[in-house]
C-alpha cells in the first residue's frame, strides 16, 4: 500500500537571492525588481506561519489525488534487460501531470497576496489546464498564453483551458513554443502586476520562480523515498526524469540530493539530432547565458542569439533549462543526458503495450533513458521512473505522425 498524505507539508524558506552557485538570481528590468520582491517576501512570511502549507497539504490530499502511487512494471523491465523498474505515477494526479502540485501551490499564494488574476505560459498543455484547474477551484480569472504551433498540436489541452473558463492566447510571433509564450506571458505581467500574479510552470525565470516551484514539486520526492522504502526496503540505484525547464525533474530530484548512493539522472529533447535547431539537448551543446531572468544553460548561436529548438514533445522544447538544473549538473551531483524523437516514441509505444499505460511524449523521454541505461546497470539494479503526466494528449499527434 501507498503512504496515506497525512503528514503535513511543510514549505522552506527561499534562498537569498535565488543562487545557485553561479546560476539562477533575477536578472530582470527594475520595474519588475519589486514586484519580484514582493512576491518572495509573501511566500516566506506564509511559509513561516504554516497557512499556506496546510491548505496546499488539504488540497492534494482531497482534491489533487495525493499520494499518486509507485507502480512496479516488471514485464517492461524485462524488455530493457533491466532488474526492476518502478514508475512515480504523476500521470494519476488530477488534470494528468505533475504540474497541479505547483499551480495549486502558486494559486493558493496569489489569493493569499490579493490578486485575483492568474497568468500562465505552457508548452504542452498541461501547466495551462493546471492552472485554469485552479483558478477554478479557487474562484481566480485566469489567463494563458500558449505559442501557436504548441495549441495546434495540442488541441485537446487548449479545448480543456477553455471549458475551465481560461482565455487562451495563442503567440503568433518568434518560433510559435513555449519560449514566446514566456516572453508574451512575462511581458503582460510587468505591465498588468497590481493585480494579477505570474504563474509560472517550470523552474525556470528570475528569484524567486526556480525556488518556488522546487517547493511546491518537492511533494513527489518526498512520497517516492518514503513508497521506495516501504515497497523495496531500500532507495532505488538510480532516478531518471525528463528535463524541458526542469520542474518535474526538480520535484522528483530534491529528496534523494543527500543520498549519494542514488545516481540521479535528467533526459533532455535530444530531437532529430545535434545539429543546430534541431534539437532542446542543452548540456550537450549548450553554454552559461542569460534567459528569462536566469543565469543558467542556454542554447546560444556564435552571435551569443538564442538558437530555435525542436522536440517531438511540445514541454521539452525550450532553448534554456532551469538554475539549479545547471548547478547540479555543474557539481556532478546529477547526469544529463538526452534522448531523440524516435527514441522516445519507441518508449512510448513499448510502455503501453506490455503494461497499459500511457506516458506522454515528455515522460517517454525519461523512459528512453532508462532504456539506455537499464544495460549498463544490470539486472540487479532498480530504476525508478518519474512518470511525469499521460499521454492523451499526444494521441492525435502520434496518430498523425504514424499516418504521414
Amino acid at each position: 500500500m501507498n503512504p496515506s498524505f497525512t503528514t503535513p507539508y511543510t514549505l522552506d524558506p527561499l534562498q537569498e537571492k535565488g543562487r545557485f552557485g553561479p546560476f539562477g538570481g533575477a536578472l530582470v528590468p527594475p520595474a519588475l525588481a519589486p514586484v519580484l520582491q514582493e512576491l518572495a517576501e509573501a511566500y516566506d512570511h506564509l511559509a513561516q506561519e504554516g497557512a499556506l502549507a496546510e491548505e496546499l497539504s488539504h488540497l492534494l490530499g482531497h482534491y489533487a489525488g495525493r499520494p499518486t502511487p509507485l507502480t512496479e512494471v516488471p514485464r517492461y523491465a524485462e524488455a530493457l534487460g533491466a532488474g526492476r523498474v518502478f514508475l512515480k505515477r504523476e500521470d494519476l494526479l488530477h488534470t494528468g501531470a505533475h504540474k497541479l502540485n505547483n499551480a495549486l501551490g502558486q494559486a493558493l499564494l496569489a489569493r493569499h497576496m490579493g490578486k485575483t488574476h492568474v497568468v500562465a505560459e505552457t508548452g504542452a498543455g498541461q501547466h495551462g489546464v493546471a492552472t485554469a484547474t485552479a483558478a477554478a477551484r479557487l474562484g481566480l480569472r485566469c489567463t494563458v498564453f500558449m505559442g501557436a504551433v504548441d495549441a495546434a498540436r495540442q488541441r485537446l489541452n487548449v479545448f480543456r483551458m477553455k471549458l475551465l473558463g481560461a482565455e487562451v492566447i495563442e503567440v503568433q510571433g518568434g518560433l510559435q513554443t513555449l519560449k514566446d509564450a514566456v516572453d508574451e506571458a512575462l511581458n503582460y505581467y510587468v505591465e498588468h502586476a497590481r493585480d494579477t500574479f505570474y504563474l509560472l510552470g517550470s523552474a525556470v525565470g528570475p528569484h524567486p520562480y526556480p525556488s518556488l516551484v522546487r517547493e511546491f514539486q518537492k511533494v513527489i520526492s518526498l512520497e517516492s523515498r518514503a513508497q521506495m522504502l516501504q515497497q523495496t526496503g531500500a532507495l532505488p540505484d538510480v532516478l531518471v526524469a525528463c528535463v524541458g525547464g526542469g520542474s518535474n525533474a526538480i520535484g522528483a530530484f530534491h529528496a534523494y540530493l543527500n543520498d549519494e548512493a542514488v545516481c540521479l539522472v535528467g533526459v533532455e529533447g535530444g530531437g532529430r539530432g545535434l545539429e543546430p535547431g534541431q534539437h532542446a539537448a542543452r548540456f550537450a551543446t549548450g553554454r552559461p547565458g542569460v534567459l528569462h531572468g536566469m543565469a543558467t544553460v542556454v542554447l546560444l548561436d556564435e552571435n551569443d542569439q538564442v538558437q530555435p529548438t525542436h522536440s517531438v514533445s511540445a514541454g521539452m522544447d525550450y532553448p534554456g533549462v532551469g538554475p539549479q538544473h545547471a548547478y547540479l549538473h555543474a557539481t556532478g551531483r546529477a547526469q544529463y543526458r538526452f534522448a531523440t524523437d524516435a527514441e522516445a516514441l519507441r518508449e512510448f509505444h513499448r510502455l503501453v503495450r506490455l503494461e497499459g499505460i500511457l506516458p506522454a511524449l515528455e515522460s517517454a523521454h525519461a523512459l528512453a533513458g532508462a532504456a539506455r541505461l537499464a544495460p549498463e546497470l544490470g539486472a540487479k539494479a532498480t530504476i525508478l521512473v518519474n512518470l511525469s503526466g499521460r499521454g492523451d494528449k499526444d494521441v492525435a499527434q502520434v496518430a498523425e505522425m504514424q499516418a504521414g
